[in-house]
């Protein structure tokens, strides 16, 4: 096999991460899935493996590019850090050994020894007590390509949508005060630029979303639309970005909407994630764009209550595992 293998860290191990890759790589020829490595865990992923009842040989390797050697036969998995198998029971242990995973993981990435970074779920509250301070593992993965955190944007994707959330971990009340038209338009134009690098749409077409219902109704209620979005629209469009809105939210993730648009650009979470949750929920990929770096994760969190009980789908984890691949072949087809 030629290039790099991705590099894929574990997330916490008391959840559903390391029972679905597992289940990833015993679905790699089924699902095509390209080359991939565990960033640590070779005992906790074969205790896991055992536990959904799935046969996975475990083979311990000291590089990275010793995974294209063996990937067809067995999960490579790189020596260095492990942790037991408890799963629902996330403790300090397993926390220190997710941020070990992670931080391993980006900086084989960083490095170019992997094509691509696949992050598991982590636990924020639990990575917090052994000392990550991001706010999730798009910011600490940005801090660690050099990246400033704004620059680094959020989009979700599926068969069926992609959405961007202009801000993200904010309360709602504290949307308005945060949007502006540079946040806008600066995140617009990463957006664009990546939907050309790394996902092969020459003219990508983004939709922006409204903040408010019927899209302020011409002010009547709220003035952002007028004030702050169509502006950062008409920059883009006057820099040839093909960017329309603002969008009334609640119409504009209907089926004959969707046609329309490439990307939709939300101005808060729950705006971006309750539509791709509801479309695409086992087949969601949270990808950070503007990086130097592929980074994908699987979008949804540690299910500590599923954890062990094989109940947990693998769609996700498939699905962000094929498109760092499919990320990482484009750019290296453009070099």
């Amino acid at each position: 096999m030629d290039g790099a293998a991705l590099a894929v860290s574990l997330g916490d191990p008391a959840g559903v991460g390391p029972e679905l890759l597992a289940a990833a790589w015993a679905r790699r020829f089924a699902d095509d899935l390209p080359p991939f490595f565990a960033v640590g865990g070779p005992d906790l992923l074969a205790e896991a493996a055992k536990q959904r009842g799935l046969s996975v040989p475990i083979v311990q390797i000291f590089h990275p590019a010793e995974a294209l050697d063996c990937f067809d036969v067995a999960l490579p998995v790189l020596a260095g850090i492990d942790s037991d198998y408890r799963p629902g029971a996330p403790d300090r242990d397993g926390a220190e050994f997710a941020l070990a995973s992670l931080t391993e993981a980006a900086r084989l990435a960083v490095d170019g020894e992997a094509a691509a970074l696949v992050t598991g779920p982590i636990a924020k509250a639990r990575l917090a007590e052994v000392g990550f301070d991001h706010p999730g593992q798009t910011e600490f993965v940005a801090a660690a390509c050099g990246v400033a955190a704004e620059d680094a944007v959020m989009m979700l994707a599926g068969p069926n949508l992609r959405t961007v959330p202009l801000t993200v971990h904010i309360a709602l009340s504290e949307v308005p005060r945060r949007l502006s038209s540079d946040l806008i338009v600066r995140r617009a134009r990463v957006v664009a630029a990546a939907l050309a690098r790394d996902f092969g749409i020459e003219q990508p077409r983004l939709a922006i979303a409204a903040l408010n219902p019927h899209a302020g109704e011409d002010g009547r209620m709220g003035d952002e639309e007028a004030r702050i979005i169509a502006p950062a629209i008409a920059a883009l469009q006057a820099e040839g970005i093909a960017a329309t809105g603002p969008h009334p939210a609640d119409a504009l993730f209907a089926p004959r909407a969707r046609a329309g648009f490439d990307a939709a650009l939300c101005m808060y979470h729950d705006q971006a994630l309750i539509p791709l949750k509801a479309l695409d929920f086992d087949n969601g990929v949270n990808v950070t764009l503007g990086l130097p770096v592929i980074r994908t994760s699987p979008d949804h969190g540690t299910a500590f209550g599923i954890a062990g009980t094989g109940q947990a789908d693998a769609g996700a984890t498939i699905a962000a595992i094929r498109m760092a691949g499919e990320c990482a072949a484009r750019r290296a087809e453009a070099l």
